[in-house]
Order: C-alpha cells, then structure tokens, then sequence
C-alpha cells in the first residue's frame, strides 16, 4: 500500500521544548531513558548489529555519555501497549476491527495489553490490561461517530499518560492512536497548540512512545482539506517527539489498516533501549535528543525530546 507523509520541520518539534531550554550556570548531572528503533532500509533484510560504538547523541546540543545499548528482545522484556481509538470516528472504522482485533491477538506473551476509547477529554479503558490478547480484543466495539466525542486526541493521550493503568517500571509503554488528529478547541494547524505541546510532554515523562493511525472521522464535505492536513502535521509532531511513527494514505481513509500493523510490529520488534547521563540543571526536564548512528542500511526512529532526571548518587 502506497503510503503519504507529510514533512513538519524540525522548527515545528523544537516549538515543544521551548521551554525547556537548558539553562547555563551549575549543573548536575542528569540521567534518561528512551527507546530507539533501527530497521533495515530494504524490506526482507535483517536489521545490521548495532552496537554502542556506533552511535553518539546529544541532550539539548551537549554531548550526553551512552551508558546502556541493549535489544528489547525476549520474554524478560515486558511490554504494555493501549490501542485508544477516537470515540468520535466515523462508524465506518467498524469494519476495521477484524484488523485491530488481529493485531492485539497476535502480540506476544511478553505483552500486557489493553483498549480504551477517546471520550470527553480522557481515556476510557474497556477493561485492565492483561496478557489474554483475545479477552483484550473482545473490549472492541462500533464507534459514536459524533464529531469532537473525544473532546480533544491531545487531551485523552494527556489523561492516559498520567493515570497509566500499571506500575511497573522497566515496562516499555507502547501507544496506538486511531484519530484524524484535528484538535476541536484549535479548529487549525497551530504548531504552538497548547493542547499538543502537553501531550507531548506528558508521553515523553511518562516514557510512552506513541504511534497515530490517521482515519478521517468525517466525510470530506464536513471539514475542509486543511483541517485535515492539520491534524497529520499534529500527529506528525506527536509521534516524533516521542520516537513513534505515524501512517496514512492521502486524505482519505485507507482500504485496510492491516499494513499499518504489520509494520508496527516489526517496529516493535526491533527496539532498543539508551540510557544516558548529561548536564542537568536543577529540576527534571525534558530536553531534546539528537542520535547519530553510524551504521550503514538501516534508518531509525529516535524520539526528538527525552526526559531528564537527576542522577542518582553513585554507590560505594
């Protein structure tokens, strides 16, 4: 299936931690956490071995320490994934559920997983999240179709962030978006959306890496071309600041969502984990994150912003 991107400029992601600009003076040293992904460029090869050597980063323009390069991989690596679908989305996503219900069922043992729907601002789970895939998909059903049900995607990802249903710590925290992205209370693309710069933060705090699935909630004579356009570029910016991917087609909703998820499993598949110390001044912050990877045939999704903490005291 053919797929569209549309480019957001890099100006448009550093709008999200402006700020969280890197104050000068006394520092600490801080540490973070994020989750890379590296594929091979060509489908059918295996991704190359990559290792620390590799690769270098920088944590708000200064030269950070590497100190953890690992594969996610193996059951000891646990995984929590929410599918949250927008309440508001045409009741025609109904006949994209077999591909939803798929997906959940396929995901491995190491997966704890769960539903919720976009509904007035939060996220409404249909149940706990567990590792009995087919209960989990059971949770799925026909969407409202009333435009704006979700209040605002932004604001249900900010609700979902800071009450997300576990406690466990070394979990990778894994989100699937299905929304057209459009922000009801800024009707237009609006890089410096309020609504969106918080919901990028609040992920990128609370470690989610976020994934958006584009299904135009309303028929192309209710909302104009540029809305549409919009709400991509929004998703765009969300995705990207928290090391995700977003998918569409055009303008229109695609034929099957099926590509889209067999390309969001081989993404997580292939994740590693990067843990770092930088300079830090005073408080937790998020920072942004610029990778360079030094590997030949493989293209790689790198959240632009991190968030950094201080280190913890060294141990005698």
């Amino acid at each position: 299936m053919k797929r569209s991107w549309i480019v957001v400029s890099a100006s448009v992601v550093m709008l999200f931690a402006g700020g969280f600009a890197f104050a000068q003076g006394d520092s600490q040293q801080g540490q973070g956490q994020a989750v890379i992904t590296v594929l091979p460029k060509h489908d059918g090869e295996l991704p190359a071995s990559v290792t620390q050597q590799d690769m270098s980063i920088k944590v708000n323009g200064k030269t950070a320490k590497i100190t953890t390069w690992e594969p996610l991989k193996g059951p000891e690596n646990r995984v929590e994934l929410v599918v949250m679908i927008d309440g508001g989305a045409r009741s025609s996503l109904g006949g994209q559920l077999d591909s939803v219900a798929h997906f959940i069922r396929s995901l491995p043992p190491n997966t704890k997983a769960g539903v919720a729907y976009m509904e007035n601002g939060r996220a409404a789970f249909q149940g706990p999240l567990s590792a009995d895939h087919a209960q989990v998909a059971k949770g799925l059903h026909i969407t409202g179709g009333i435009p704006g049900m979700d209040g605002s995607p932004y604001f249900c990802l900010s609700d979902l962030a800071k009450n997300w249903p576990s406690r466990d710590p070394d979990a990778r925290r894994e989100v699937v978006m299905v929304t057209d992205g459009v922000d009801y209370y800024q009707m237009h693309y609006d890089p410096e959306d309020p609504y969106v710069q918080a919901a990028v933060n609040d992920s990128v705090r609370a470690h989610l890496v976020v994934y958006a699935i584009y299904w135009l909630n309303q028929g192309r004579a209710d909302r104009s071309t540029y809305e549409n356009n919009a709400g991509q570029n929004l998703l765009q910016a969300l995705t990207q600041g928290t090391g995700g991917r977003s998918f569409w087609e055009g303008m229109g909703n695609p034929v099957s969502l099926e590509p889209y998820f067999d390309d969001l499993t081989r993404r997580l598949r292939n994740q590693y984990e990067l843990r770092f110390v930088s300079h830090l001044s005073g408080k937790p912050e998020v920072e942004t994150l610029k990778l360079n990877l030094r590997a030949p045939g493989t293209e790689v999704d790198t959240p632009h912003l991190v968030y950094v903490v201080p280190a913890a005291p060294a141990q005698n």
